[in-house]
């Protein structure tokens, strides 16, 4: 039966019954579509053939069963809008997992394993317990204090898969877990990539946040989340030595190498310090003038983006199976959501330019 993997395809594609019955030619109706998704009716092989073309995936991917799912999704602060944009992401969400764990599975390769760090959850119950849990956590993973160069990989050693997919300007990221049968919940977090690396990395340590945070009712959780996300990325014993520990005025010129240093936006580094109670309300009011007046609250945003970071392991899986003769090229296409012509093209030449996560 193909209900399950029709409906997840159509969602992820963005089509209404109707839409997807007029993409294949109106081979059958919508209401027939329909009866596919709740399994009662099969389509016949040309039409399978058409569905499968028109939502841009193989019939093999339409037939097979899948007991995986998705838990934990939170698409928070009304950053999705309706319904049909909440199923549409986590279909696309749910089918990238997929991909993700089947060539794990292929390749023999064990998921690199999460294993919750020592103490987490922390509790939170007031805000500066989030300061103190982002702390905590640095000393369990042996970071010390330093700035962390490539926060995507990081996380990927450690068992979160990290997924890169495009998704609407109002939505940054979001935490979920994948389980497979009755196998250990994986973690994932989504990253939405027509943003910025500074927002990007940003947005990772908050979404982590919310994986390793317990915070009570009382409190906000995406405040607590922040402020985790501000001390795990600026460290307050580092940004204490670099800034001062209290400053009456600031120029454009420090804070910007002040990014540099920590991968962050200067934004971020202004609420921070404020926080630390390095800056007071006044300078915090006059960068947040000057930032407005400079347009740097709107896209797209202030000068000197870091670059994005991209997850790896995913291709590089792909491309050990490839090599090693335990996939098909058409396979292999299909799981990077390329053609089989690009992956010609890419497996003779050097990583040059970035290589999108499949969507």
């Amino acid at each position: 039966m193909i209900g399950k993997r029709l409906s997840q395809a159509r969602a992820s594609a963005g089509l209404s019954l109707r839409a997807l019955a007029d993409k294949i030619g109106n081979l059958v109706s919508a209401q027939a579509i329909s009866k596919y998704e709740r399994d009662e009716m099969m389509p016949g092989s040309k039409v399978l053939i058409s569905l499968a073309q028109a939502l841009g995936v193989t019939e093999e991917f339409l037939v097979s069963q899948s007991d995986l799912c998705l838990e934990g999704v939170e698409f928070r602060k009304k950053a999705i809008t309706s319904h049909k944009e909440e199923a549409t992401a986590a279909a696309t969400i749910l089918g990238v997992i997929e991909r993700y764990l089947e060539i794990e599975e292929i390749v023999g390769a064990p998921s690199a394993s999460w294993t919750p760090p020592a103490e987490s959850p922390f509790v939170v119950r007031e805000y500066s317990d989030a300061e103190h849990a982002a702390t905590r956590l640095r000393g369990t993973w042996n970071l010390g204090n330093e700035p962390i160069p490539n926060l995507t990989e990081f996380l990927e050693e450690r068992g979160v898969k990290v997924l890169r997919i495009p998704f609407s300007d109002n939505m940054d990221g979001v935490m979920c877990k994948a389980r497979k049968g009755n196998g250990t919940a994986v973690p994932v977090i989504i990253i939405n990539e027509k943003i910025n690396g500074e927002r990007q990395r940003f947005t990772l340590a908050h979404e982590l946040g919310h994986l390793v945070l317990d915070v009570d009712k009382c409190i906000d959780e995406e405040k607590a989340s922040h402020r985790f996300a501000s001390a795990f990325l600026m460290p307050r014993e580092v940004l204490l030595s670099e800034v001062g520990r209290h400053r009456t005025s600031i120029s454009i010129r420090e804070l910007f190498q002040i990014k540099k240093m920590f991968g962050v936006s200067v934004q971020a580094i202004a609420y921070r310090c404020k926080d630390l109670g390095i800056f007071g309300d006044s300078i915090l009011r006059g960068l947040f003038k000057h930032f407005n007046e400079q347009g740097w609250r709107r896209p797209p945003y202030e000068p000197m983006p870091i670059d994005p970071e991209s997850p790896r392991r995913f291709d590089r899986l792909c491309y050990r199976a490839l090599s090693e003769g335990q996939v098909s090229e058409s396979k292999a296409a299909e799981l990077l959501g390329i053609s089989v012509r690009n992956l010609s093209e890419r497996v003779l030449q050097p990583e040059d330019r970035e290589e999108p996560t499949p969507a």
